[in-house]
């Protein structure tokens, strides 16, 4: 009975041996793996950041010229508003209906341009954290690529 447990340990050692060899040559090719992964991850991060700031500049084109459609839609108005004023002196009915038509139609579209000029500025704030967590997600997988080298090379 004795000798038989001399055997089993035996045959476990050997077993538990070969299982160690085994584990430790596949963590070598994991770890050129992680490396491979990290490289990617490090490729799709700039990736995303060049198209955050694709989107930044988009949005601060169009802020500009949302602001130069309501500096233009503020001179219409202002326009209109002098035109009203022409039309009550003379008392022309007719024109004064249409001077009123055209200074309601301007507000209208003053409105619409301020409601897509809140709009853009809320989107280049969501596209500037978005690049935001791109740059930290860049430095995250630099000091995992970093890390999984170092860690590969015994250093």
């Amino acid at each position: 009975m004795i000798k038989h447990s001399y055997w089993k340990v035996g045959a476990l050692a050997v077993v538990a041996t070969g299982l160690t060899v085994g584990l430790v040559s596949m963590a070598a090719p994991a770890a050129a793996q992680e490396i491979r992964n990290d490289v990617q991850d490090l490729r799709q991060d700039r990736r995303d950041i060049r198209q955050d700031d694709r989107d930044i500049r988009q949005d601060q084109r169009d802020l500009r010229n949302d602001n130069q459609d309501i500096r233009t839609d503020r001179r219409d108005i202002a326009t209109d508003r002098q035109d009203l004023r022409q039309a009550e002196k003379s008392g022309n009915q007719q024109q004064i209906q249409t001077d009123r038509q055209d200074l309601r139609n301007d507000r209208k579209d003053l409105r619409g341009d301020l409601k897509d000029r809140h709009e853009d500025r809320r989107d280049l704030r969501a596209d500037r954290r978005d690049r935001r967590q791109d740059v930290r997600d860049l430095r995250h997988d630099r000091r995992t690529l970093h890390h999984d080298v170092a860690e590969k090379t015994g250093k």
